[in-house]
C-alpha cells in the first residue's frame, strides 16, 4: 500500500495536546495504526503525554525537535529517530527559528 501524504488533508492544529503553537499534519489511520506528517512551527511544542498501550517512534525529516523525555532533555536532528516506549511520557518542542518537519507512527493506538 503507498500513502501519499499530499493526497491527505492537511490539519492545523493549535496546542497539540496541551501544548503550545501551531501543528500542521497530514494523518492516516486505520485499525492498527496512525502515521503522521507534521510541521512543527518554531516556538511551537507538544504538551506532555505518557504513551500508554502504544509507543511512537519520531522520525525527523527537516530541522531538529527538542524532547523531553522521562525527565531528560534530548535533541534529535533531521536523519535521527526518536523512540518513546510504552509506559513512557515525552513532549517536545521546535526550540528553533525553522519548521521542523517530522514523521511519527503510533502503532496499536487508541
Amino acid at each position: 500500500m503507498i500513502i501519499d501524504f499530499n493526497d491527505i488533508e492537511e490539519t492545523r492544529i493549535k496546542g497539540f495536546k496541551g501544548g503550545q503553537g501551531e501543528l500542521l499534519t497530514r494523518n492516516y489511520a486505520d485499525e492498527k495504526v496512525r502515521i503522521m506528517k507534521s510541521i512543527l512551527r518554531p516556538g511551537a511544542s507538544s504538551g506532555p503525554h505518557t504513551h500508554e498501550g502504544n509507543c511512537e517512534i519520531m522520525y525527523i525529516l527537516k530541522g531538529e525537535l527538542t524532547y523531553h523525555y522521562d525527565g531528560k532533555t534530548e535533541v534529535a536532528r533531521a536523519g535521527q529517530v526518536h523512540y518513546c516506549p510504552t509506559t513512557h511520557r515525552h513532549y517536545f518542542e521546535n526550540l528553533t527559528a525553522e519548521d521542523v518537519e517530522y514523521l511519527a507512527i503510533v502503532p496499536e493506538h487508541h
